[in-house]
């Protein structure tokens, strides 16, 4: 299969501003029976955790008829679709090998200019000069094994792997499994195994809030809480009255703590979890503190014997070993980043990284608003050294999602106008401000205006709806609904007369008449008019 990992920035920034956002998501889809070095890997079965109108490019809304949360397969053909309406595949140069090294030219302080090193399909070394360069490799391809951390693994008999090398669960079939690791894969590859393995051991260092993609009613749960209304009662409200009432409504399904999960903070998106330790196929264990020959030793002291496999879900670094070392400025040696996108040591601001981040939300958006920002410095349009300040330097790897895009969408000048909305368009605003923050959003003035933002943001519940309509129901018989129904109404009337006439009601409203007689002239005219 053709693999589209290098193209030139060379030529239009505005007719390729939509490629490497699309390319970032691309590499993450391409299921391989054995990952290649250096790239990432996903397994066979893996289902997105952000529903389809959260998670769109902002101007091609995905087919209504797919899933809210799809498979992977589905997710990569929506990418096809895309490359095909906007006429991408022109612009791509295939069958490029992985880029060895990114260095500045001799002349970088003027010209900005980049040296991108590949290799060919004879193993030669080619040179590509480029006036800009756009890094879409993404940060999951250098996982963490922390083998070094257990004692015994050297003569623990079974396997040890990282979930990078997982694919599907019929490799573990009838063995005992320990899953290590508790992000979303670890919940996910752990619910997996334990369809297929013996026994299933998920060990934790600390818990987490498990959410279902499911809200109330059965929608989508970020397109339900992530909104510009939401953002703004967090804001109000106090800390300690939202962490009370998020707890509460999670606990409500199930209890985090009966169930081994709760922890200090941290959500998990998983639909299944519970369901498996309800059933005894996945039991949740501390922290590993030592391998034996064939077993292995948890923290609380408890050992489990007979272990066939491990599995650690313990992330990965953030390394780019082909970009120049001096880029990595952090006190761990990590890549220092402005709003996390451009190095601020450049003299020139010609190299942008994509996704280099985490976020409680959905990542396709705000790559690409990442990808629309950095075109619009790369074309000289906008001055970014002019708001980079000792502090800007220094960001944490988390984002918050609509703040985020907000900021980007400000220096690109796409910012919905709240205000203005509210005055001309009120219909639009209620959806906008009380309604999920798609992408679409974004679409609706300045640069790379479409003009079906605002169609599509009127619609996005039919499309969430239209994958459910999967067969034709009765129509619904027209009935008088019971409590109006003049019977009723007749009962009801006929029972309030008779208390009122029985010998225990008659006396108190007669009590409370002679009452309210005595305090005439005390109220006077505010209660009674002569």
């Amino acid at each position: 299969m053709l693999r589209p990992v290098f193209l030139s920035l060379s030529s239009s920034l505005s007719r390729l501003k939509c490629l490497p956002s699309l390319f970032y998501f691309y590499f993450f889809l391409r299921l391989q029976e054995s990952p290649e070095p250096d790239r990432s890997s996903i397994y066979r079965s893996l289902v997105v955790n952000t529903s389809k109108e959260m998670m769109c490019f902002s101007d091609f809304p995905m087919p209504d008829d797919y899933p809210n949360y799809m498979h992977n397969s589905q997710l990569l053909q929506y990418f096809r679709l895309y490359a095909a309406h906007f006429h991408l595949l022109q612009h791509i140069r295939f069958q490029v090998r992985p880029v060895l090294f990114v260095t500045q030219r001799p002349d970088f302080s003027v010209s900005g200019q980049w040296d991108v090193v590949t290799m060919n399909k004879n193993n030669e070394e080619e040179i590509h000069i480029f006036d800009a360069v756009l890094m879409c490799s993404g940060h999951y391809t250098h996982p963490v094994l922390p083998l070094s951390d257990f004692l015994g693994h050297e003569t623990f008999l079974g396997r040890l792997l990282h979930s990078r090398e997982y694919r599907d669960a019929d490799s573990f079939r009838g063995e005992r499994v320990v899953v290590v690791g508790f992000g979303n894969s670890g919940g996910d590859v752990a619910v997996e195994i334990s369809r297929s393995a013996e026994k299933t051991f998920l060990s934790v260092r600390d818990g987490f809030w498990v959410m279902s993609r499911m809200a109330h009613r059965g929608l989508p749960v970020d397109m339900t809480l992530i909104s510009r209304f939401n953002i703004l009662l967090l804001q109000l409200l106090p800390k300690t009255l939202i962490n009370w009432a998020a707890e509460r409504a999670l606990n409500q399904k199930y209890d985090h703590e009966l169930y081994g999960l709760k922890p200090r903070h941290r959500p998990l998106v998983n639909d299944d979890l519970p369901g498996r330790i309800l059933q005894g196929a996945l039991v949740i264990k501390p922290n590993i503190r030592a391998f034996k020959d064939s077993g292995v030793t948890f923290e609380d002291g408890t050992v489990e014997d007979n272990i066939d496999s491990v599995v650690f879900c313990t992330g990965y670094k953030g390394i780019f070993p082909f970009l120049p070392s001096a880029l990595s400025e952090g006190p761990h040696s990590e890549l220092t980043l402005y709003k996390r996108v451009f190095p601020p040591s450049l003299q020139q601001p010609t190299l942008a990284v994509m996704g280099f981040f985490q976020v409680r939300g959905p990542i396709m958006p705000i790559v690409e608003m990442q990808v629309r920002w950095a075109v619009k410095v790369f074309s000289g349009r906008h001055n970014m050294y002019t708001h980079i300040d000792f502090y800007a330097k220094i960001t944490v790897l988390q984002v918050d999602f609509i703040q985020y895009l907000d900021f980007m969408a400000e220096e690109i000048g796409v910012k919905p106008h709240l205000w203005r909305l509210l005055l001309t368009d009120p219909v639009l605003w209620a959806k906008i401000f009380f309604g999920p923050c798609t992408p679409y959003q974004y679409r609706l003035t300045g640069p790379g205006q479409w003009a079906g933002a605002r169609q599509a943001i009127l619609t996005q519940w039919e499309r969430v709806a239209k994958p459910f309509r999967s067969r034709a129901l009765p129509e619904p018989e027209v009935r008088r609904s019971f409590p109006c129904s003049p019977w009723l109404t007749a009962c009801a009337g006929t029972m309030v007369m008779a208390l009122l006439l029985s010998h225990k009601i008659v006396p108190l409203v007669q009590r409370a008449t002679q009452m309210l007689s005595r305090s005439k002239s005390f109220l006077g005219d505010l209660w009674f008019t002569d």
